[in-house]
């Protein structure tokens, strides 16, 4: 089916559908497929079935909502009423009562942590409603697996008028007024980008997406792959007419199988309706896509690490100029901008530049997706307008840290971004304010932490991770990393010393300075803003051998208060190891030369009790202390 005129395709897509019918949307996300998604969109296929309604009544599997940890996710359009936790038992009451009777099935809605309120409709829940969905919204409302579904929300709309109306010159100079930064890491102008590919002169150039996502706890570009693929395609091949490429690669991580399926799919339905191949919608434009699955190196997200990829050359970088721009795949001009910079840009071309650029600040345009996790209430996907503050996401959208803990810090950019303090929750997020922070946009991860985060480890724990992933071509980041990490470890340990703190800065700085790629260059960025901000608990860890969050092992002890004990048992038949002796009804003891601190007997011990304590520094010297004597 060759399609030479969009809107006449929307016209006719939605005349023949019934606009009266209701639509039960299951968000079909990875993160909902491993919460029994597709179990629960039989169960309604089934049960729609049973009750004779399929002409009144459809369900659709959309891509992500993205409030993740509170999948299935099920709602009812066009009421938009919201159901969370939906399992295949909730199937029938929502078919009888919502359905067919229009009542609410309360025990399914959402209720507010703070207020203890609950929410009828998606749109009211504040994960929801202080957002601002220009690029994720249409995940809950399509079949990523139907390219009909997306036409139908003015799909291909931009690239017609690119095609018909625009000049390639014209089409980088709307992208350059919107202020579009690339929303992989550094943030470059993403017209500049196209306009230096555009000017090299050579009958082949190449384009990329760069999906190779691999922070830890990131997933807003597999999630648009699964959710909205289209969106990413139709950037693409805007993108390709304005530099002048003719054949572009898609780079997305094996481990996303779901993220293939759809965006492989996507781009076989976008040939067979002429948006992708030869003379697209009939014009002398010519372009076609490919996936390439990476192995899952997280030094394939840098750019000429991932170009050598698919060179089929091991994942090294190299050492820029000249740029891709100038010399990439295979030696030939190649733009690479990643998944969210493609989606943003059907939107600018459709809405225009001037409407772009009144979303955000002066320098930092436009919106941002973020992948909100750790000790926070409400952990998903979150798409807010750049300017927006700590505050407001981790407390109006994130409904404030988990079992009322005080918040401590933020981390933002992934394993190389920085650690923001509670005393800069109100500080704006944009590209330029988080650099003079010490941390990084990078591609959009976002680790919420509380009073028991220590943040000597958390340095540790990013640390580890670039250095198991460095790809070890360079001597600063091979070496360097390892070292850094090895200080770190010593100082968890109480075996730190205080010219540790000088070696660590001196050493960061090192390999900021002298990494090959943005690997290396950013790597210290966990070590030398909890420094900055967090300066006391390395002090605390080497001066006085005492971890201040409790949570370095080797730094603390449990002990059970022996006026607090009740003798219930519930401790000793935790214990993983047998650390822990005594009677039903007698006081309890953990022989520390046993104990592993794993943290079983603190977790089981009844909260009116508490008396299972943990203790560190001097505390922790005295008890044991006091214990020694006790066998003596």
């Amino acid at each position: 089916m060759k399609v030479t005129n969009i809107e006449k395709l929307k016209e006719k897509i939605l005349k023949s559908r019934d606009k009266t019918k209701t639509w039960v949307t299951v968000c079909g996300g990875t993160g909902c497929h491993a919460y029994g998604c597709l179990k629960v969109v039989r169960a309604f296929q089934e049960e729609i079935k049973r009750m004779d309604l399929a002409d009144s009544v459809g369900v659709r599997t959309t891509g992500c909502h993205g409030f993740c940890e509170r999948g299935p996710l099920v709602v009812i359009q066009p009421e938009g009423i919201f159901y969370q936790r939906v399992g295949v038992e909730d199937v029938p009451d929502i078919i009888s009562e919502t359905v067919v009777n229009k009542k609410i099935v309360e025990r399914l809605l959402y209720q507010d942590p703070q207020t203890r309120q609950t929410i009828i409709h998606e749109h009211d829940v504040p994960f929801y409603s202080k957002q601002k969905r220009i690029i994720f919204g249409n995940n809950g409302l399509i079949d990523p697996t139907d390219i009909r579904d997306y036409i139908a929300v003015d799909g291909y709309q931009a690239l017609s008028k690119v095609l018909f109306e625009m000049t390639a010159e014209e089409v980088i100079e709307e992208i350059k007024k919107s202020g579009l930064r690339g929303r992989g890491g550094a943030g470059f102008l993403t017209g500049l980008k196209w306009e230096i590919c555009r000017r090299v002169s050579s009958p082949i150039k190449y384009l990329i997406c760069n999906a190779d996502e691999g922070d830890p706890g990131a997933y807003m570009d597999r999630s648009l792959l699964e959710g909205n693929p289209h969106s990413v395609i139709e950037g693409m091949i805007i993108g390709a007419y304005a530099i002048g490429a003719t054949e572009g690669f898609i780079y997305v991580r094996m481990e996303y199988p779901l993220a293939v399926k759809n965006i492989t799919l996507a781009i076989e339905q976008a040939r067979e309706f002429g948006f992708l191949g030869k003379s697209i919608l009939g014009s002398e434009f010519s372009f076609d896509l490919h996936v390439f699955k990476g192995a899952g190196a997280f030094v394939s997200g840098e750019e000429t690490s991932l170009m050598a990829s698919i060179e089929g050359q091991r994942a090294f970088p190299r050492q820029k100029p000249p740029f891709p721009a100038q010399k990439g795949l295979w030696g030939k001009p190649t733009n690479i901008n990643n998944v969210e910079t493609w989606a943003n840009v059907p939107l600018i071309i459709k809405k225009g530049a001037d409407w772009y650029s009144q979303i955000g600040t002066r320098t930092s345009k436009g919106t941002k997706i973020f992948s909100l996790v750790g000790k926070i209430n409400n952990t998903g996907l979150v798409e807010v307008p750049m300017g927006i503050t700590l505050r407001e996401i981790i407390y109006e959208i994130g409904g404030g840290i988990k079992d009322n803990k005080k918040f401590k810090a933020v981390q933002t950019g992934g394993p190389s971004g920085g650690c923001i303090p509670a005393e800069m929750l109100d500080l704006p997020i944009d590209f330029d304010t988080l650099t003079k922070a010490g941390s990084m946009m990078g591609s959009g991860g976002m680790i919420v932490m509380d009073e028991d985060t220590c943040m000597v480890d958390v340095a540790r724990y990013f640390l580890q991770f670039t250095q198991e992933e460095s790809c070890g071509k360079c001597v600063p980041c091979r070496l360097g990393t390892r070292q850094l990490y090895e200080i770190l470890t010593r100082i968890t340990k109480g075996e730190g010393e205080e010219e540790d703190i000088k070696r660590l800065e001196e050493l960061a700085k090192t390999v900021k300075a002298g990494s090959l790629c943005g690997l290396g260059q950013t790597a210290p960025n966990p070590v030398l803003t909890t420094l900055k901000y967090f300066r006391h608990e390395y002090e605390a860890h080497i001066l006085r051998k005492e971890c201040p969050a409790l949570f370095c092992k080797d730094l603390i002890i449990y002990y059970i208060e022996p006026e607090r004990c009740v003798g219930c048992l519930l401790c000793l038949k935790n214990c993983p190891v047998g650390a822990i002796s005594g009677e039903r009804k007698k006081v309890h003891v953990i022989h520390q030369e046993l104990c592993v601190k794993c943290g079983a007997c603190y977790e089981v011990c009844p909260p009116k009790v508490k008396a299972v304590s943990k203790y560190t520094g001097r505390k922790k010297q005295t008890i044991l202390k006091k214990e020694k004597k006790a066998k003596e």
